[in-house]
């Protein structure tokens, strides 16, 4: 898998030595149920979830340029890696950041690495990008990179057990093209 870099950031694959990063920012409920999953209950569990979830292509860990620590994550998944039924030419990105790194533009700048990498190295047509009603900061995220409201759907997230209304937003390569030269 390709690392990525911006200004302030390396996005590089996750690893087995993040497990106490990962947990110390997981375990947080702010962050992960408002995303989808449940808080983590130990680095043992944390570490279980880098194995099983966070090692998939296509998900990296968003470190600090000079700090080689995780405090967060952000992911592509293309075609059917995607719960939304998007054609292989098409891709989801999903994120998500340790509390204490809120408000400083960290997972826009790599929410846009990740849509140029998408567009101009995977040549994808459509990017999508999903975030609960409540989410408000996911919601803002979202805006900034360009992504606009397609629809809304009610589901059930088997993770945390609960049904959510997600609202889903998307880019064409065209749109992002027209904001990344403007």
């Amino acid at each position: 898998m390709k690392i990525l870099e911006t200004k302030r950031l390396i996005l590089r694959p996750w690893q087995e030595a993040d497990a106490e990063n990962l947990y110390q920012y997981a375990k947080d409920p702010l962050v992960g149920p408002i995303a989808g999953w449940p808080v983590h209950t130990s680095v043992e569990n944390s570490l279980q979830i880098i194995r099983e979830v966070l090692s998939a292509e296509g998900t990296y860990a968003v470190t600090l340029k000079g700090e080689d620590k995780a405090i967060g994550s952000i992911g592509l998944m293309i075609g059917e890696q995607s719960n939304l039924n998007i054609p292989v030419t098409e891709g989801e990105v999903g994120y998500w950041l340790g509390v204490p790194y809120w408000g400083q533009g960290l997972i826009p700048e790599a929410t846009k690495e990740l849509m140029r990498y998408a567009f101009e190295e995977l040549g994808l047509t459509t990017l999508w990008c999903g975030y609960f009603a409540e989410n408000e900061k996911s919601k803002r995220v979202g805006e900034k990179c360009g992504f606009r409201y397609h629809h809304t759907e009610e589901k059930e997230w088997p993770l945390i057990g609960e049904t959510k209304t997600q609202h889903i937003t998307s880019i064409s390569r065209d749109e992002w093209r027209k904001l990344a030269s403007g």
